[in-house]
């Protein structure tokens, strides 16, 4: 069977966290669940260094602001953690070239970052942080849901997470101006600051 269901899902869930992604499919194989996961994702060391990172994105993820600073750091990572993840599992099963494999998972994790990145900073407009807890929380069973679900029924799950991929983008769509008054807002935050450590006046208000 061919490993591209699997390679835009775990593409897609790296986009929002790439960290569980590759601590997900590490324990599967290592485990014994599933023999398409890598040698290389199923390492000790590989395991440990995923599941610290993964309990920090878990706390980052769910304070106000923090988020999208982690977010903004992860810009990078998370497309780049997508196209490895993808090349590895397309080296393991031979159906797919892996540099085609990394285009594919590299793209799909980029857009599904983009899509987490605009929703928290649409959801950082509004002041309480219970807001961005469940969203936190969402994402994570999200992704180990799909995750998991990919490793039994690869083609359902490349299905769902196309589906949530369109739906978040419509949404963040639909959120444009709540996100340009996050923007403004830490603009201003910035300027603050900025003005504050100079001894220059505070903007009115």
């Amino acid at each position: 069977m061919s490993v591209i269901p699997l390679v835009f899902t775990s593409g897609w869930a790296s986009g929002i966290n790439a960290y569980a992604v590759v601590l997900l499919l590490g324990l599967f194989g290592a485990t014994g669940v599933s023999d398409e996961v890598p040698a290389a994702l199923q390492r000790t060391d590989v395991l440990i260094v995923a599941g610290v990172l993964f309990l920090c994105e878990v706390v980052a993820d769910k304070i106000p602001y923090v988020d999208s600073v982690w977010d903004t750091a992860h810009t990078v990572i998370r497309p780049v953690a997508g196209a490895v993840i993808a090349a590895l599992l397309a080296g393991e099963s031979g159906s797919l070239p892996e540099l085609a494999a990394g285009a594919i998972g590299g793209s799909t994790a980029l857009m599904s970052h983009l899509v987490k990145a605009g929703t928290r900073m649409a959801v950082n407009t509004s002041p309480e942080p219970f807001s961005n807890i469940g969203m936190s929380i969402v994402e994570d069973l999200g992704v180990a849901g799909v995750v998991t679900f990919a490793i039994f029924n690869p083609v359902a799950a490349a299905v769902i997470a196309g589906v949530l991929l369109v739906l978040g983008i419509v949404l963040v769509v639909f959120l444009t101006s709540r996100i340009r008054r996050f923007l403004r807002r830490r603009a201003q935050r910035r300027e603050e600051k900025r003005l504050a450590g100079t001894g220059g006046p505070l903007p009115p208000g």
